[in-house]
């Protein structure tokens, strides 16, 4: 479900020491997505680690390492490949016209 979703992301930003207005930016994305029907039972996960990714930049709350410490945690969390979350950061780029 959603909400357990944003629980994942909840947590595995806390243990990458991500500032709680990082996570709500990642909730914000992630509900954009669900309103702009974006998710699917495929691509949920994706959008998730997605979501926390852009906000983590954007937000320029990690130095170089430390992000692909994220990407390392995010793959291992939400069970995907690494290339996949990358490419799909940028559908959610253009998708929240960011």
């Amino acid at each position: 479900s959603s909400s357990s979703l944003k629980r994942e992301m909840r947590n595995l930003s806390e243990e990458c020491n991500l500032e709680p207005v990082t996570v709500s930016m990642a909730y914000v994305y992630f509900e954009k997505l669900v309103l702009q029907g974006k998710l699917n039972k495929q691509n949920r996960k994706l959008c998730a680690g997605a979501c926390v990714l852009l906000a983590a930049k954007i937000s320029s709350d990690l130095r170089k390492h430390e992000v692909k410490h994220l990407i390392d945690k995010l793959e291992e969390r939400f069970r995907f490949n690494r290339r996949d979350l990358i490419g799909f950061e940028f559908t959610v780029l253009v998708a929240l016209e960011l």
